[in-house]
């Protein structure tokens, strides 16, 4: 589990400094200043877990719940991209790849949470 939250903290700001390649100045800049932001703080939920595993896969689920509810909100602009629309560059696919890496995050967190739960329930059984 530790892997795919540093993974995804890495890949997240890995696609900010591809945006400045692709996008204009402007939109780069601020594309790469939040990618920075989310994948830092998903690194550093990483590096929480290593001392306390729960605390940093949970805050790693909220980071990862959090992005791809703002990723949600920016579909939009990639079906108008799709439809032809090229007002914002490539801009909506670098968001939909962090929504993507931001859900398969979520659903690992909360995979690994519920197998958690189950293993706690069947110790307390015995």
């Amino acid at each position: 589990m530790r892997v795919l939250i540093f993974m995804s903290g890495l890949t997240i700001m890995a696609l900010g400094v591809a945006a400045t390649f692709i996008l204009e100045r402007e939109a780069a800049l601020g594309f790469l200043n939040q990618a920075l932001t989310w994948g830092g703080a998903i690194v550093i939920c990483g590096i929480f877990s290593i001392k306390m595993k729960w605390h940093g896969i949970i805050g790693a689920g909220i980071l990862a719940l959090l992005g791809a509810s703002r990723g949600v909100l920016n579909l939009p602009d990639f079906f108008r991209l799709m439809q032809g629309d090229r007002a914002r560059g490539t801009a909506p696919l670098l968001e939909l790849g962090v929504t993507l890496i931001s859900l398969l995050l979520l659903l690992r967190v909360l995979r690994a949470l519920r197998r958690e739960r189950t293993r706690r329930m069947l110790e307390t059984e015995e």
